[in-house]
């Protein structure tokens, strides 16, 4: 079985310089990972923080799962994220000291069939940041089409 990638944050890519990655497990009830494994998530706007030692994750839209009747949660609740202790320090020492924000980048079901996301330390990119990148993308765009066509 291989990982499978459910949902991932473009916006974030777009929006943000990513300069650390973090695999995190996510804690989710029954109905909650059956709505994952369909897909049902949205990261768009989503972000994490650190509370008491903890790592949460808000903002994370998890669509209620149609058979899930009663046992559905709040699909906008605040969900747990599993890292190690000295991972968590890590993540703070850099947020206090640089000022940077976390944010998630990927969802997906690893080999053993938890969910697992990919968070990120970030900072926002400047307008003339975003700016650049899209010429570079649309460069790249054209020298491929170049390339094919020729």
């Amino acid at each position: 079985m291989t990982i499978k990638s459910v949902t991932v944050n473009r916006k974030a890519f777009h929006d943000f310089l990513i300069f650390d990655k973090f695999t995190a497990g996510i804690v989710l009830f029954g109905t909650e990972i059956k709505s994952v494994r369909k897909g049902s998530v949205n990261l768009k706007d989503s972000f994490a923080k650190i509370d008491a030692g903890e790592l949460w994750l808000y903002n994370c839209h998890i669509s209620p799962y149609e058979q899930g009747n009663r046992y559905n949660k709040n699909p906008d609740r605040k969900k747990k994220l599993l890292l190690n202790k000295k991972e968590i320090l890590k993540i703070t020492g850099k947020i206090k000291k640089e000022g940077y924000t976390i944010v998630p980048l990927e969802l997906f079901i690893s080999q053993n069939g938890f969910a697992k996301i990919e968070i990120a330390l970030v900072k926002g990119k400047k307008l003339y940041d975003k700016r650049e990148d899209l010429t570079k993308k649309s460069q790249n765009r054209d020298i491929q089409r170049a390339i094919k066509n020729h």
